[in-house]
């Protein structure tokens, strides 16, 4: 079985890991919010320190603040995979336009989730780069 086969029923077995990825790339935040449950925690350790946000409105005004007040949001690279009972996945976002102006920044976010009862998201754990920006070489 070849990574890309082993990523594939990983994703298959996990399908808010899809659906948590084509939100955050779409910058569809309503079906983001379906995709926690209503007690639902984010713990983030960002470059000013450490958050916390219960709640889908809480947590996906969060993810608003980061991707959805930007005119362009690409995902360049992701990555899912389980870790015992915990999914664990990691994004590169590109983003422009608003406060960033023309220049694209990047931000990388690795999380673990836990899933709750309905198999909806219950916690997340997250570790992010902050938005820095892009090397011009990285652009190719």
């Amino acid at each position: 079985m070849t990574s890309a086969d082993t990523d594939v029923t990983i994703r298959s077995q996990v399908p808010v890991a899809d659906a948590l990825l084509v939100a955050l790339g779409s910058q569809d935040f309503v079906r983001l919010a379906d995709l926690f449950e209503q007690d639902a925690v984010l713990n983030a350790v960002l470059p000013d320190g450490l958050h916390e946000w219960t709640g889908p409105e809480r947590i996906t005004a969060a993810f608003h603040r980061w991707f959805g007040v930007v005119d362009q949001c690409e995902l360049i690279a992701t990555d899912v995979a389980l870790h015992g009972p915990r999914l664990q996945m990691r994004w590169r976002a590109r983003v422009s336009g608003a406060h960033f102006g023309t220049t694209p920044y990047v931000v990388e976010q690795h999380v673990y989730v836990d899933p709750g009862p309905t198999g909806r998201i219950l916690a997340m754990s997250m570790l992010c780069s902050g938005f820095v920006m892009e090397h011009s070489d990285a652009r190719g």
